[in-house]
């Protein structure tokens, strides 16, 4: 990694995850492989930010802590990348072994159980249904009326004030980083 820690994948420790490593990572992983307008791809780093904002609006008051797991929830992707849904099947159970393996390190290392309670991971992922359906219509080249079938049409309030931000790898790495010590400096007041 960047900050000179090595990452064995196929069994990482608390102790070799660094969030600047994960920020770096996450900002320059393109979501949708890539396939999206603009000048600038959508990183993860972006998503992520995009889904913790929605996650606390969809949980208004709920603790720091679940706000920090949704900011985490694809951090794994910061070395193993983001696949699309039909790649990861075809992979087969490997891949999601992996990903359970990285993110029970990620979360042991800045304080979160290994494995989310299953009300907290359900509400992170109705919030990243969220935002994977703005990024489809706005972004992807989905018509509303097929996103809507992919993932479900979010409430009109919901989406009131939320729009895809398609900016230099540098801000989303800046931003996310941010983001994770205000929300650690929350969990620790």
């Amino acid at each position: 990694m960047l900050s000179g820690r090595r990452l064995d994948l196929l069994d990482p420790t608390p102790m070799d995850i660094e969030i600047e490593d994960i920020a770096h990572g996450l900002a320059f992983v393109a979501r949708w492989n890539g396939q999206t307008r603009g000048d600038f791809p959508y990183s993860v780093a972006e998503h992520s930010l995009l889904v913790e904002d929605i996650f606390d609006r969809q949980n208004p008051g709920i603790a720091a802590c679940w706000r920090l797991a949704a900011l985490l929830h694809d951090a794994p992707e910061y070395v193993i990348g983001d696949m699309i849904s039909p790649v990861k099947s075809a992979i087969g159970p490997a891949y999601g072994e992996l990903d359970l393996r990285l993110t029970a390190a990620i979360h042991i290392r800045f304080g979160l159980p290994a494995t989310l309670p299953a009300p907290i991971k359900k509400a992170i992922k109705a919030a990243d249904k969220v935002s994977a359906w703005l990024e489809a219509v706005q972004i992807a080249g989905f018509s509303e009326a097929e996103a809507n079938r992919l993932f479900g049409r979010p409430a009109d309030e919901l989406l009131a004030n939320l729009a895809i931000r398609l900016r230099p790898p540098a801000a989303a790495r800046a931003d996310y980083t941010a983001r994770h010590h205000a929300l650690l400096s929350e969990m620790d007041a």
